[in-house]
C-alpha cells in the first residue's frame, strides 16, 4: 500500500516537473489526502489568484518555482523559491501569482477528539 501517490517511489523526481503552468490557470496535482494531512503541489499562471479563505489545520506553503504572494490575516508576504511560509489554521488568507509559480502546500489538520 502506498500513501504518497501521483508520483514515482524510490525514485529521485523534481516536484517542480510534476506539474506546469497552463495559461490563464491554477493547475493542481493531489500528493496525499487523509484526515490528518494533505500534500498537494500548485502550478499558477501570472495573475492567477485563489481568493480568501481559512483551514482547520495548518497550511505550510514552500514555493519551487517562481513568485508567490500570500495575504494572511491582512499581512502580506512574497515568496520565492526555496521559501517557506506557516499560515495558521482559522485566519484568513488569499494566495496571488505575482508572476508564474509552483509551490508545494502541505496542511496538518487537528486531531479529532
Amino acid at each position: 500500500m502506498t500513501y504518497i501517490k501521483n508520483v514515482e517511489h524510490e525514485k529521485i523526481i523534481s516536484l517542480a516537473e510534476q506539474v506546469s503552468v497552463q495559461p490563464g490557470q491554477i493547475v493542481s496535482k493531489t500528493l496525499a489526502q487523509n484526515k490528518a494531512l494533505s500534500i498537494t503541489i500548485f502550478a499558477f499562471d501570472k495573475g492567477e489568484e485563489i481568493s480568501t479563505h481559512d483551514s482547520d489545520g495548518d497550511a505550510m506553503v514552500t514555493v519551487i518555482e517562481g513568485l508567490g504572494r500570500f495575504t494572511v490575516d491582512g499581512k502580506v508576504y512574497d515568496c520565492g523559491q526555496g521559501q517557506t511560509l506557516i499560515m495558521p489554521a482559522k485566519k484568513p488568507h488569499a494566495v496571488y501569482a505575482k508572476e508564474s509559480f509552483k509551490m508545494i502546500l502541505t496542511v496538518v489538520f487537528p486531531e479529532k477528539q
